[in-house]
């Protein structure tokens, strides 16, 4: 049994690391936002939801604080459009892309993406 030191922090952002775990399947490489830390595993909230991993299935990118905080922002704005039941399957794949990138911002392209999404979705509301 190997014992790791359980370093992460509420709001730091770790990369998923989905080795053998079956219900990360498909989730290798995703960012993830750590919401609660235990001894062995956190809760990060994902693109498409919560997961509690073990630490061994995440890997810190090392981003700074307010690199982390721009993050936070992303994420809620996700997390509030994937609420929306009515969300076309078109949409769900520009969230999912999203919630892989592997950099910390967004591109003008991706923000103007993702505010077309969330003005549809205020729309039919």
């Amino acid at each position: 049994m190997h014992y790791f030191l359980n370093s992460y922090q509420i709001g730091e952002v770790g990369q998923i690391v989905a080795k053998d775990n079956s219900e990360l399947r498909g989730k290798g490489g995703c960012w993830g936002i750590v919401n609660h830390v235990g001894e062995v595993s956190c809760t990060v909230t994902m693109w498409d939801g919560e997961y509690t991993v073990r630490i061994d299935h995440l890997k810190p990118v090392n981003y700074l604080e307010s690199e982390c905080q721009q993050m936070q922002l992303i994420n809620d704005r996700i997390s509030r459009l994937r609420e929306n039941e009515n969300l076309e399957e078109a949409a769900r794949a520009v969230l999912k892309h999203l919630g892989e990138l592997k950099r910390p911002y967004l591109t003008e392209f991706e923000e103007e993406l993702l505010g077309f999404i969330e003005n549809k979705c205020s729309s039919q509301v």
